[in-house]
This record gives C-alpha cells, sequence and structure tokens, in this order.
C-alpha cells in the first residue's frame, strides 16, 4: 500500500504511537500481576486480586484486546469463543509464574 508522501510522517507516527501504547499496557500488566494486583483466570481473561480504578482501566482495556483476539480465532478455526476462551485460560495458568495469582475457580491463589 503506498502512502501519499505528505501522510507518510503522520502515519509512522500514528504507528508508533499505537505501538508504545500496546507495549505500555503489557508493561502495565506485568508490574500489576508481579505486584499481586492481577491474576490469569480460568475463563482465559485476566481479573483484579486488589482492585482499585487504575488496576480496574487496565483489566477492562486487556480483557477487551483479548475477547477481540479470541474472538477472529473463533471465526478463523470455526470453533466457539467458548473454547477458545477456556484453552486460553488453561495455557495463561499453565504459564504463569510462581509467585504470581491465579484462579482456577476455586479462589485466587498463588501458583
Amino acid at each position: 500500500m503506498l502512502i501519499p508522501r505528505p501522510a507518510r510522517p503522520a502515519f509512522v507516527t500514528a504507528t508508533l504511537i499505537m505501538l508504545l501504547s500496546v507495549a505500555a499496557f503489557a508493561e502495565d500488566l506485568g508490574t500489576a500481576k508481579s505486584k499481586g494486583l492481577v491474576g490469569e483466570t480460568n475463563s482465559g481473561y485476566v481479573a483484579a486480586v486488589e482492585p482499585s480504578d487504575k488496576v480496574n482501566a487496565l483489566v477492562t482495556d486487556i480483557n477487551q484486546q483479548r475477547k477481540a483476539r479470541y474472538s477472529a480465532i473463533a471465526k478463523e478455526n470455526n470453533i466457539s469463543l467458548n473454547a477458545v476462551e477456556a484453552r486460553a485460560g488453561l495455557k495463561a495458568i499453565e504459564k504463569t509464574p510462581d509467585g504470581h495469582y491465579v484462579n482456577t475457580g476455586e479462589g485466587w491463589q498463588k501458583k
């Protein structure tokens, strides 16, 4: 796709901002997890272990991104969203480092 020369700087700037904001959310999520504020659940989504306005906003944003990704995977593979969410939840809990919180359906536990 060719972008007209005058539009290129704006496009590059917008792309960089988008990439940096995604990286910032990932860093915030990692920090929130390591501080015990957020944990992985068996539903494929994160949840607040220690809720606050900032933590809740982060959880909402991350979960919206995940749901969009899960929906695309479900559509591409002609399977239910529930199946993708359940598999993602198992994988996320398996990959969670020791000392971080997980909820397998029995409440929050440190892994």
